[in-house]
């Protein structure tokens, strides 16, 4: 991760580099920046348990960029379920640019009367750990919004442009790649699915790792702590 020196530079050098280019060149660079629609279908299966006004699933296919299937309807490409076997990973790419990706879009509170079962698609895949941004779980691990899923499915195969793009509609969306932004770039630089297992458990255990030093250090005092207390006891002594 930079820090906030590497950061103030490489700001100053990307500042130079803009100002020295032409007006269209900037229009090249810009647009090759933007965020863009995916080519491949996006589908859900809307089990109806949410709110409509704070389902992301919906708001998608308001917009017109999520197709609703019926719940007997099958779905060639990527689909994300509790009941997959594997992880999404970059070895998915293939499937997702051809036939595209589908998600269940449930309640997690009635995620054990859902009949996801019944799906049964011909890639069905979990997601690795992720923290949620939406409103409704924010910091939560694991509890995505539909369009989070999918977001996190199109970041990890390569098609980053397409997850912002995804993203862009909510005003929370941004907040979902900030959370993730470290692991998201690991999973994405995977090979498979067994590579993103294994990266997902050193990096929970090295989050673990981190919480534990960092309740240590509230639990233990400081060097400073230690001589203020110490002068403190002495004035008390002084005064009696």
């Amino acid at each position: 991760m930079e820090n906030v020196s590497e950061k103030l530079e490489n700001l100053k050098v990307n500042t130079s580099e803009s100002e020295k280019n032409s007006s269209s060149s900037s229009s090249d660079s810009s647009s090759e920046e933007e965020d863009v629609a995916p080519s491949f279908p996006v589908a859900m299966w809307d089990f109806n348990q949410c709110d409509p006004k704070k389902c992301s699933g919906r708001k998608l296919a308001r917009l017109k960029l999520i197709k609703t299937l019926k719940i007997k309807q099958k779905f060639p490409g990527i689909v994300l379920t509790p009941t997959g076997e594997k992880c999404v990973s970059p070895a998915d790419r293939h499937i997702v640019s051809s036939k595209g990706i589908g998600v269940v879009d449930c309640s997690w509170a009635r995620i054990d009367e859902t009949p996801i079962a019944a799906l049964k698609p011909a890639h069905g895949r979990l997601l690795p750990f992720l923290v949620a941004a939406n409103p409704i779980n924010y910091g939560k691990p694991l509890q995505l919004s539909c369009v989070e899923a999918i977001a996190a499915t199109m970041y990890i195969t390569g098609f980053k442009k397409e997850a912002r793009f995804y993203l862009d509609k909510f005003s929370w969306g941004h907040s979902f790649i900030d959370l993730n932004k470290d692991i998201l770039e690991i999973y994405s630089n995977c090979t498979d699915s067994q590579s993103v297992v294994t990266e997902q458990t050193k990096y929970i255990e090295n989050e673990q790792r981190l919480q534990k030093d960092r309740q240590a250090s509230r639990d233990f005092p400081s060097s400073s702590d230690s001589e203020e207390d110490s002068d403190e006891e002495n004035s008390i002594v002084s005064r009696t």
